[in-house]
């Protein structure tokens, strides 16, 4: 073989040992460019992923504000409600007051005169006491002293036992409500019995029946009022 075979062969060998070296950086190129395309998948599909998680969070946060908004505006127009309901039945029982003073009105005397007996015979029966103190207020003593006999005697006749004792207190309750006294203790009339030792207090004023007439009956003016609407 002369120089030129050698020569020759030797070219043939490079090129070949060449061509091996391409093809095999080819595939190395492409192995890395397919392991770097799936590497990046992988990244972009995580951050997605936590993007996606991020943005659920903060709905269920907006959500739950939106919840927790709403609730808050429901119930505050709930207290609306609720307090214009208050405020007219608050009004009607104030009404109610005013109306009682015209109960013990001077020109309602003799209407006033049997209520106070009527009162003072139901204190006593509810006493039973042998011996009782009388409060009023002080414009009624004479009112009360008109009718005081007639009560004891009926209260006798009622419960069959002696007529009581009774001692008109010289302490008196208020004096009826007044734009002098606007906000001063006040009382409409009628009477407050004790027993002797004061352990057992009959409140029979007008006020007081109003309050447990009121207190009793507040379901059933509501339901008028308002009706079966749920606030």
């Amino acid at each position: 073989m002369n120089d030129a075979d050698v020569s020759k062969q030797i070219q043939q060998m490079v090129r070949f040992i060449r061509q091996e070296a391409e093809e095999k950086a080819n595939e190395i190129s492409v192995s890395a460019e397919e392991e770097f395309n799936i590497e990046k998948l992988q990244l972009v599909e995580a951050e997605k992923k936590k993007i996606r998680q991020e943005y659920e969070r903060k709905e269920k946060q907006v959500d739950v504000r939106k919840k927790i908004e709403y609730s808050m505006q429901l119930n505050a127009s709930r207290i609306k409600v609720l307090q214009a309901q208050d405020d007219l039945v608050c009004s009607m029982k104030e009404a109610a007051s005013k109306e009682l003073l015209n109960v013990s009105h001077h020109h309602n005397h003799h209407i006033y005169k049997k209520l106070l007996q009527a009162l003072i015979v139901q204190s006593l029966l509810r006493l039973k006491e042998p011996s009782v103190l009388l409060r009023c207020r002080e414009d009624d003593v004479p009112l009360v002293e008109d009718v005081l006999d007639a009560a004891k005697e009926e209260y006798a006749e009622k419960s069959q036992v002696h007529a009581p004792e009774v001692i008109v207190d010289q302490i008196y309750l208020p004096p009826a409500p007044s734009h002098h006294n606007a906000h001063g203790p006040s009382c409409s009339g009628g009477v407050v019995l004790a027993s002797r030792d004061g352990k057992i207090v009959c409140e029979n004023t007008l006020d007081a029946r109003l309050e447990v007439v009121f207190r009793k009956k507040l379901p059933e003016i509501r339901k008028c009022l308002f009706g079966q609407v749920a606030v």
